[in-house]
């Protein structure tokens, strides 16, 4: 069976918006103008049956993945908005402040360097444990000593118009005990603009060495075709 994943019927979209408005409503009240019976109870039974609406004794309200798409969504059209990505990134050094890459395997910077980094999962517990996790599954580390050391905002823009946009929440990490693999090298700091690097990654290294507690920066790169 064919997960449903967003909305696009019309009758469907108006019973979404009823509800993007209200706790709960009654059958009548979701109703399309001059819709069919029938075919608007067809199309609210494929909500019921997707997770996206649920029946209460109170009336029919949003169920979870009604509630996860309206969070998605513009109010005015209930089309799904581009969001930012949200990482954790690892700025990891050893023991002779030699600096960890990693090359990115797909596109966006195939083949690229950055830094170890992954996407926050809904299901972590914090972005703590997000960049525990994401040092465990890249570098094999397990409960490793990481430090949150700042947050980065990354646009990258081609003539004028955003391409893409992260969120990257910033740790430090040191350590000795990485072997890296074919995706990893180690570098000398003042040598990486000697190599082919992911956006913002050089700048997010800089700031992160003035080690204060806590940092926020912006940062906007080029697209690079």
């Amino acid at each position: 069976m064919i997960e449903q994943t967003t909305i696009e019927h019309h009758i469907q979209r108006h019973i979404i918006s009823v509800l993007l408005y209200q706790r709960y409503a009654r059958f009548r009240d979701m109703r399309p103008p001059s819709a069919d019976t029938n075919l608007y109870s067809y199309h609210l039974k494929l909500l019921q049956k997707n997770g996206f609406v649920r029946k209460t004794d109170q009336g029919y309200t949003l169920g979870k993945n009604g509630v996860l798409y309206v969070d998605r969504v513009t109010t005015s059209t209930l089309k799904v908005r581009t969001q930012p990505k949200i990482i954790t990134m690892l700025v990891v050094q050893d023991g002779e402040g030699n600096l960890l890459l990693y090359r990115r395997e797909r596109q966006p910077y195939s083949n690229q360097w950055t830094l170890p980094y992954g996407k926050l999962h809904i299901s972590d517990e914090s972005v703590l444990a997000a960049g525990k996790r994401e040092a465990r599954e890249k570098l094999g580390l397990h409960d490793a000593p990481v430090v949150h050391a700042g947050d980065c905002y990354i646009r990258v823009t081609d003539e004028g118009e955003v391409v893409m946009s992260t969120l990257a929440h910033i740790f430090r990490l040191e350590s000795d005990d990485i072997q890296p693999d074919p995706r990893q090298m180690w570098v000398r700091p003042h040598k990486l603009s000697q190599y082919d690097l992911a956006p913002a990654v050089e700048r997010i290294v800089t700031r992160t060495f003035f080690r204060d507690p806590h940092f926020f920066e912006e940062f906007e790169e080029t697209w690079y075709n």
